[in-house]
């Protein structure tokens, strides 16, 4: 059986909780886990699940990516920064 030791618990992003405040949303906390007797780590993005105005599910890896796009929404399949997620976030809002 396997079992996993929870390394780091990752934050919900601060400037994203501030443009979707005035949405119905809930947050899951992210988490770092390290499969325990080998070198394995696995990483469960945090993720923010918008209900209303529109359904949106936003996946945050906390990774360092070379295009720096750590953000993914599910309902487009595409990655995005967050330059870009937060524009998409004001024009729902519009």
């Amino acid at each position: 059986m396997f079992e996993f030791e929870i390394i780091q618990e990752l934050k919900p992003n601060d400037e994203i909780l501030e443009i979707i405040k005035g949405y119905n949303y809930t947050v899951k906390n992210g988490k770092i886990k390290h499969l325990k007797g080998t070198n394995l780590q696995f990483i469960e993005p945090t993720e923010y699940l918008i209900t209303y105005p529109t359904t949106l599910t936003i996946l945050e890896y906390k990774i360092n990516e070379i295009a720096n796009k750590n953000f993914y929404i599910k309902e487009h399949k595409q990655k995005y920064n967050l330059k870009e997620i937060k524009q998409i976030l004001i024009e729902l809002k519009s």
